[in-house]
């Protein structure tokens, strides 16, 4: 498994010419180190001022934010995963009609899941940045900047991920497939703020 490798060889396989892991696997690793930051800052026993209030509102996300983090690391593995069946698909035969509609027909069911892998992703980390709120809101104010620092990790996870999920989804064909991942999409995007936000951030 890649998350099992250590940083330095997780390193050169992301640096090596083989096709994974790539951007898909990379956007999750980005949200998993976002996720940690903040999970670690919601587990500081100092919070903003002190108040019992603020320690069980970092206490009730900080479970959440390692769950997120969980994720995160199984769909570093999970894109790479999605892309090996996408690289299967397209090596099979097509000689025959028949082979060439059953290739057709894999490569299809393929990419939809290269698609749903990064979908996860993005809500992973639209997750992150809406749990990211409290934490900085309640947290440690000398740790403000590994909050920054997380949020935005989540942010490129984010958009890294749904970059995937775009060039992906150009290779369906099931236009009622491809408005459910474009309204899933937006939905996140207006869940963590709109555009504007994200241009923010």
């Amino acid at each position: 498994m890649l998350i099992n490798k250590p940083i330095s060889e997780l390193l050169d396989a992301f640096s090596s010419t083989d096709p994974t892991p790539g951007g898909g696997s990379a956007s999750a690793l980005a949200g998993a180190l976002g996720a940690s930051l903040l999970a670690m800052v919601a587990g500081m026993p100092k919070t903003r001022n002190g108040t019992d209030e603020e320690r069980q509102a970092l206490e009730a996300v900080h479970a959440d934010l390692l769950a997120l983090q969980g994720s995160l690391k199984e769909l570093v593995d999970m894109d790479a995963s999605a892309y090996g069946l996408v690289v299967a698909a397209y090596r099979q035969p097509k000689e025959t009609d028949e082979q060439k509609l059953a290739r057709q027909e894999t490569v299809q069911q393929a990419m939809r899941i290269a698609t749903q892998v990064p979908l996860e992703t993005m809500r992973a980390c639209a997750n992150l940045i809406r749990l990211a709120r409290t934490v900085s809101a309640y947290g440690n104010p000398s740790a403000s900047s590994d909050v920054k620092v997380g949020v935005h990790l989540a942010l490129a996870g984010f958009r890294g991920a749904a970059e995937n999920v775009q060039i992906n989804a150009a290779a369906l064909k099931d236009p009622e497939f491809i408005q459910t991942l474009q309204e899933s999409m937006q939905k996140m995007v207006l869940e963590i703020g709109g555009e504007d936000a994200l241009r923010e951030m």
